[in-house]
């Protein structure tokens, strides 16, 4: 059976979804059979070996987008427990291991997204499933001083309070922080959503959407440190930005 090259290159697991894969070819990045392609539109059969030149550092592009975070607010993992709220294929949690994260407790409502890589970690806890918004700290398999979230389809106000409900402070880490992941076209409302089919352009659009996220983690007490934008733009050409606040908790125990 033949199919176009960029559908190929996801059903290989070789990029994230055919945008990743139409930019990665026009890259020059691809190569089909030894020769490098040109068109994501070119078919390919199954049995044509695809080979990506450029190794990915993480298994998803998602680990770029937090490392940017991380590197443009100077935080650093390293001792650090962390709590990765919509895990997904793993490029949040490969990318805070990588900086020296000493366990990640992973949950995702999908199931079976999980790259094995990240499955087979020594220092990975992994539940699928897991709707975060029901979540709570009794359910935590060990004290997380650090959310990451990554969540579609929902609105990042409608989980806070479960995700400010499961973090704590943890030994050596007295502050418990925050990095979200703000997609405006699911913090916007209908009408502006519809207006772009999906894809969020208006620059004031995107300030109101992480407006409403400042607001939600203000009325939980949190400190809104920052906010930066994603150097990678999302699955549908969707600008992101990922913020950072600083959280009132409990101490462990």
């Amino acid at each position: 059976m033949r199919v176009r090259l960029d559908a190929a290159l996801v059903k290989r697991g070789l990029a994230d979804s055919r945008t990743d894969a139409s930019r990665m070819i026009d890259a020059g990045n691809v190569t089909v059979s030894g020769t490098f392609a040109t068109k994501a539109s070119r078919m390919v059969g199954d049995d044509e070996p695809i080979r990506v030149v450029v190794e990915k550092r993480f298994v998803s592009r998602g680990g770029e987008k937090l490392e940017h975070a991380l590197d443009a607010f100077g935080i650093s993992v390293v001792g650090r427990s962390v709590l990765d709220a919509g895990v997904s294929t793993g490029g949040f949690t490969d990318c805070v291991l990588q900086k020296g994260a000493s366990r990640v407790f992973a949950v995702d409502v999908g199931r079976n997204q999980l790259h094995e890589k990240i499955k087979s970690h020594p220092l990975v806890e992994w539940r699928d499933g897991v709707n975060v918004r029901d979540m709570s700290r009794a359910e935590m398999q060990f004290p997380c001083s650090l959310v990451v979230a990554d969540l579609s389809f929902i609105s990042l106000s409608k989980v806070l309070t479960a995700l400010h409900e499961c973090i704590t402070a943890e030994s050596g880490f007295p502050v418990a922080e925050m990095l979200l992941l703000v997609k405006p076209q699911f913090e916007a409302g209908r009408v502006e959503v519809s207006r772009g089919k999906g894809v969020i352009t208006d620059p004031l659009v995107h300030a109101q959407a992480c407006d409403g996220v400042k607001q939600a983690l203000r009325a939980l007490g949190a400190d809104v440190m920052g906010t930066v934008e994603s150097p990678i733009k999302g699955a549908e050409g969707n600008t992101e930005f990922i913020m950072w606040a600083k959280c009132p908790t409990r101490s462990v125990g």
